[in-house]
């Protein structure tokens, strides 16, 4: 090999080496950033990744809120209308925030299977549902959809 075709391996491999460094990198970033959405029967089910955040959506059950005395910590039940899921979040909810309203909550689920969140969203006004639970709902056959909700 000669001197001239030597330096051209060398730059060559390293050229490969920094790219598939690069996109290893970013796989990995994309990676973590993944954000899954999983309804209230797919959690009981076990579909969850363990130690994976992700979000879970449905309607939070009627009667399941319960605040902490002296604490932003609230404790809830979400539901699909086939099972439901307990929650607990600390926190201040958003104002629009009530039972049998709809809700995507992130964060992660604990040993006990209660969903640890982190952030809760709640839809912004009577017309409006998050897609995902829209069809999570609908799939499930739940008794909260509605043909006539529009995005």
């Amino acid at each position: 090999m000669t001197p001239k075709q030597k330096q051209r391996f060398i730059l060559v491999s390293l050229l490969v080496v920094g790219l598939g460094t690069g996109i290893g990198l970013v796989l990995m970033a994309l990676n973590e950033n993944i954000n899954l959405f999983f309804t209230p029967s797919q959690v009981v089910a076990g579909e969850v990744p363990p130690d994976q955040r992700f979000r879970i959506g449905g309607m939070v059950t009627q009667g399941s809120v319960e605040k902490l005395d002296g604490e932003l910590t609230v404790l809830f039940k979400l539901n699909d209308s086939v099972k439901e899921v307990q929650l607990k979040y600390t926190g201040i909810l958003p104002d629009l925030f009530r039972e049998e309203q709809g809700i995507v909550a992130e964060g992660k689920l604990n040993k006990e299977g209660v969903f640890i969140a982190d952030q809760v969203l709640a839809k912004h006004d009577e017309n409006y549902m998050p897609p995902e639970v829209e069809h999570a709902l609908k799939v499930s056959g739940g008794d909260y959809y509605d043909d006539e909700v529009k995005e």
